[in-house]
């Protein structure tokens, strides 16, 4: 019989459990929950990365477009993108809304960071208490 983990925890954490899930049903209900938990915790959390990562992207692309911006004359034909279509605006308009985007982007970016600390802090905890339940049932601590 092959054995299936019922999660697994991402690499970054360096912690994983793994139970016989024919084992699972036989567990006690609260340490089913806790396994449940940490597994929505986990996907909260590489949620949280890939948004972080988008904002990222995101914001070194307004970043480059602002540096690129600064080099050209004042006086110089400038478009924006709106959807599919180009639209002709004025340098210093598009610049004060770059600037605009680069502000709300840190603030997001900032926001995610706090949001990622506070979940890795709950994962750990969930973690810790998980392998101080499932600890008695194997007989043995998970490491």
């Amino acid at each position: 019989m092959g054995w299936k983990c019922l999660i697994k925890s991402t690499s970054y954490l360096g912690w994983k459990v793994c139970i016989v899930s024919d084992e699972i049903s036989k567990l006690p209900p609260n340490v089913q929950e806790r396994l449940l938990r940490l597994q929505q915790l986990q996907q909260t959390l590489q949620s949280i990365l890939a948004q972080k990562q988008q904002v990222e992207m995101e914001k070194t692309e307004v970043d480059q477009t602002i540096s690129e911006l600064a080099k050209t004359q004042d006086d110089v034909v400038v478009y924006k993108a709106i959807g599919s279509l180009l639209v002709k605006g004025e340098k210093a308009k598009i610049n004060e809304e770059l600037a605009e985007r680069k502000s709300l982007l840190e603030t997001r970016s900032t926001v995610m960071a706090r949001q990622e600390e506070r979940i890795r802090s709950q994962v750990k905890e969930a973690q810790t208490k998980l392998q101080e339940d499932l600890s008695p049932v194997s007989g043995q601590p998970l490491s």
